[in-house]
């Protein structure tokens, strides 16, 4: 049995057309930004197991669409130089620039908590609970719905609280 390779310098041997692998990267990069974008804002946010089990099938999934490719280059090809972070940089730049992109890409905030009441409506859409939120809650020191004044679900997943005024 050999458990090393014939030859090192197969490691890095580009055979996959380099164009390829950019429109393969291209296509599951805006897809997957397409599915998390209509997904409920807590996939992005906190992970929950079920959440996070979710996003690493996404992963493996796409990872058959990138091509079958054994070299080591064709990865870092795929990953770092031309798709991935190309796109990440370019949607992050672009957004910052155009509002009109950022409203694309960006989930608006939800509120959640309106003057010491849950508004279950958006919860609903959301699908978050009320033992979810009250753990937001909880984080942020807040014992009791009635303390606060707005609670929103942020575009990434975070709770976001505004408690009313102490005199």
């Amino acid at each position: 049995m050999n458990w090393l390779p014939d030859a090192w310098s197969d490691l890095f041997v580009v055979e996959t057309p380099v164009l390829e692998l950019a429109v393969r990267g291209t296509i599951l990069y805006f897809a997957i930004l397409v599915l998390l974008r209509f997904m409920p804002r807590r996939i992005g946010g906190e992970l929950a197991t079920m959440d996070l089990i979710f996003v690493l099938l996404i992963a493996e999934a796409a990872s058959n669409g990138f091509g079958l490719y054994t070299s080591v280059s064709e990865g870092l090809i795929l990953i770092l130089v031309l798709v991935l972070i190309g796109w990440d940089f370019l949607i992050n730049a672009a957004s910052y620039r155009f509002r009109f992109i950022e409203k694309l890409v960006s989930s608006p905030p939800i509120q959640v908590i309106r003057d010491g009441r849950l508004l279950r409506c958006n919860m609903r859409r959301e699908f978050l609970t009320e033992e979810e939120l009250m753990s937001s809650l909880r984080q942020q020191s807040i014992a009791c719905v009635s303390e606060v004044k707005a609670a929103f679900i942020e575009g990434e997943g975070a709770v976001s609280i505004t408690k009313f005024k102490e005199n």
